[in-house]
């Protein structure tokens, strides 16, 4: 691996690293109902949208009325989107006069911003008007992600709790973590992004005449107030069919690295914010660190794969190799040429560690194992810092499993943080891990045995199979990423993609708020010399192995037959000739 990639990464982890505890720190205090926050504007605000809404933000609930009312206000998001992609010919903020969008697409579309998956089946300039953009698709980034925090904050609070009944308000957790955390980060950052050259306007797109005498016509919009939200609630949803790798989103190697921050800021500040609601940071730092040690393993192996040369070129008189200054060497297919293979293969790692799915190329281009590392990210359960919140409780899943394990493995009831882990968590631990790969392995098998499913396939073999994998493996763990080469935007796919996001995000959801509510109810017992230590190297190396083993143990006959059958097959054809 280059030394310009080692300091990438280097500088990356260092940045984050730093600036992950602060943010840590400010949802913490979030967390807190009881808890006033700088600038006293936003406690009035706070206070308005309880007298508006009829909400005592007193009133505590109950796991159960915490899902209900979760899943009361993400249905009504499903059908606010839906509808509003359905009108948008009549509604204003229409320069380009958009008609509406096809029923099933905007189901497909609804269902993915509200769960916080973002998979885009169409091109955003020429598929929805700027109202759409902004009231639906952007709206939806905020409150998808308020509810995951939401969410961990639940369970957290289950951890946390003294032998009681109920786990917050919902009403409350979403309006504290929209008003205190996006809204500021999201209008900071889109500042930084508009310095940068990341447009923000309501024009018609332009029409501009070409040196060849022809015309091209420049899409407007207002870019840079989605984009910050996008990648801060790792969303993923781009204003532009290209995503991340449009000019007008991305203009250049500082709003690059900035976006990649961006997109793991949230994610990684929670484990710090776990830290200081159990009372314990050293279990932050152990989860942060965990995370970490699976995120640089793998992301090295993705620039390792993207800078050998593609023999698949050799033939072709190709100079594949580094040459300093003038070219980076290695597989620039599909790359963003601005940010060449370190900055486009970091980004992948990024975007498929969190549950973003923001793209500065075309992970279908990848070499078959580089292409490997972004879906088997997705596929350990996306909690290499994962999405915001539903990284860290997914990541929490695993660490109930490991204590699990180890108790069974020491002859002892399992404990973490004074908790027991009993048999009713066992089995909502259960169910949040059997979900996603069902899904997963269902809907691609399903896929590729019918007509319907083969027909929209770019590719065949291996590399077909590939497609479809990454495709449902995006779409139940709420990533939003898409390898191309599928064509998804027909009815099939989005029905199928849509019914993944959407029990790939609410069983899940259901699951550990079940957990929450359990754990909750139990009182605390005191820690003793006989209890395994939750912090430190040796509980480290155990979450690690667990993570890795589970998602070796479930998707590795699926990974032989597409990626890394794919590997073997153009490398052998290479030796052969």
């Amino acid at each position: 691996m280059s030394t310009q990639a080692w300091l990438n990464l280097v500088l990356f982890i260092a940045v984050l690293t730093a600036l992950a505890p602060p943010t840590g720190r400010l949802l913490a205090r979030i967390a807190r109902p009881a808890a006033t926050l700088r600038p006293q504007l936003f406690n009035r605000l706070e206070r308005g949208v309880y007298q508006l809404s009829g909400v005592d933000p007193t009133q505590q609930m109950g796991w159960k009325r915490y899902l209900l009312s979760l899943m009361l206000f993400n249905i009504a998001g499903v059908l606010a989107v839906f509808v509003l992609q359905m009108v948008q010919q009549w509604l204003p903020l229409n320069p380009q006069h958009m008609g509406a969008v096809s029923a099933d697409s905007a189901f497909n579309t609804a269902v993915s911003f509200v769960t916080n998956t973002n998979w885009q089946g169409y091109g955003g300039e020429t598929t929805m008007s700027y109202l759409v953009q902004m009231a639906g698709l952007a709206v939806q980034n905020f409150l998808s992600a308020a509810t995951g925090i939401a969410v961990v904050f639940a369970l957290i609070r289950g951890f946390a709790s003294k032998s009681q009944q109920h786990i917050g308000n919902f009403w409350v957790d979403i309006t504290r973590v929209t008003l205190y955390a996006l809204i500021p980060l999201s209008i900071i950052l889109a500042l930084v992004f508009v310095s940068q050259g990341v447009i923000q306007n309501f024009s018609p797109s332009l029409a501009i005449d070409t040196l060849d005498g022809g015309q091209q016509t420049i899409a407007m919009g207002p870019v840079a107030s989605q984009e910050a939200i996008k990648l801060l609630g790792t969303n993923g949803g781009g204003f532009f069919n290209v995503n991340s790798a449009h000019p007008f989103e991305n203009p250049g190697a500082f709003s690059n690295f900035a976006q990649m921050i961006a997109i793991l800021l949230i994610p990684a500040g929670l484990c710090f914010c776990f830290g200081r609601m159990v009372g314990d940071r050293r279990q932050g730092w152990t989860i942060y660190a965990a995370m970490s040690v699976i995120f640089v393993v793998l992301t090295v192996g993705v620039l390792l794969a993207e800078q050998q040369a593609n023999p698949a070129l050799s033939g072709l008189s190709l100079d594949q190799a580094s040459h300093a200054l003038l070219q980076s060497g290695g597989n620039m297919e599909g790359k963003e040429v601005r940010f060449g293979i370190v900055g486009s293969a970091l980004f992948a790692s990024v975007t498929t560690a969190a549950s973003c799915g923001a793209v500065v190329a075309m992970h279908d281009s990848f070499m078959p194992l580089g292409g490997m590392v972004p879906l088997l990210l997705m596929q350990l359960g996306e909690v290499v810092f994962g999405g915001v919140g539903s990284g860290l409780y997914g990541m929490l899943i695993f660490v109930i499993l490991a204590v699990f394990i180890a108790g069974l493995m020491t002859g002892r009831t399992p404990e973490y943080l004074g908790k027991k882990i009993e048999m009713q968590e066992m089995k909502m631990i259960a169910l949040a891990l059997l979900v996603p790969p069902f899904l997963i392995l269902a809907g691609t098998a399903l896929s590729v045995v019918l007509d319907v499913g083969v027909a929209s396939l770019g590719n065949p073999g291996a590399h077909g199979l590939s497609e479809v994998l990454y495709a449902f493996t995006s779409a139940a763990n709420n990533n939003g990423s898409a390898f191309a080469g599928l064509s998804a935007n027909n009815l099939f796919y989005n029905l199928m993609l849509a019914l993944a996001m959407f029990a790939g995000r609410f069983a899940v959801i259901g699951a550990v708020l079940a957990v929450a509510g359990y754990l909750a109810a139990k009182q605390r017992v005191p820690v003793n010399a006989g209890n395994m230590p939750t912090h430190g190297i040796l509980f480290g190396v155990l979450l690690i192995g667990v993570v890795l083993i589970m998602g070796a143990l479930t998707y590795i006959p699926s990974l032989a037959l597409g990626p890394i059958a794919e590997h073997v097959q153009l490398f052998s054809v290479q030796s052969a000739e």
